[in-house]
């Protein structure tokens, strides 16, 4: 059982990078947290490491990489927006996923920010939005978990942008 005071799990036959493969045989949704880092200023990272953890209270978690410029930010500002992509989005994804982001790009991208009712910065046309507050964050390997409590919501119609073996993907109906 690992808790948030386990600094360190029991060593694997597995290499980190067959780690990772294995863990790409489980498909995700793809995700953008969002803070404001600064009046109008907004930081934005992808993760697929988003899943619900309660539903009274709501409550979702996201998984923070120890080096990302998010982890400052959300232990200081305690608030934070999660976008859900859709399936035409994948560049937004990989913008995200880059360290360094300049507003040229995101114009270029057509990304627009708006604030949820609960203050919350999302981005606008995506699948799915909510507004978060933090309520705690555990430490785990390397990287810090962060359960937030969900204020707002908004719904949109759309397929999601997924994430399996390394490559994004889209749903496929069958006949």
């Amino acid at each position: 059982m690992v808790c948030s005071k386990t600094s360190k799990m029991p060593t694997s036959s597995l290499s980190l990078l067959e780690f990772r493969k294995a863990l790409g045989h489980f498909t995700t949704g793809v995700t953008v947290v969002t803070v404001e880092r600064e009046p109008g200023k907004i930081h934005g990272m992808t993760a697929n490491s988003f899943t619900s953890v309660s539903l009274d209270p709501m409550l979702i978690l996201v998984c923070v990489d120890h080096r990302a410029k998010m982890l400052p930010l959300l232990e200081k500002k305690k608030q934070f927006g999660i976008s859900i992509l859709k399936q035409n989005q994948q560049a937004i994804s990989e913008y995200f996923a880059k360290r360094e982001h300049s507003f040229e790009a995101e114009q270029r991208l057509g990304i627009h920010f708006r604030q949820m009712p609960g203050g919350a910065p999302v981005i606008d046309g995506t699948l799915l939005q909510m507004s978060c507050k933090v309520i705690a964050s555990h430490l785990a390997g390397d990287h810090t978990i962060f359960i937030g409590e969900v204020e707002d919501a908004e719904l949109h119609q759309g397929e999601p942008l997924l994430y399996f073996r390394g490559e994004y993907r889209k749903i496929a109906r069958h006949s």
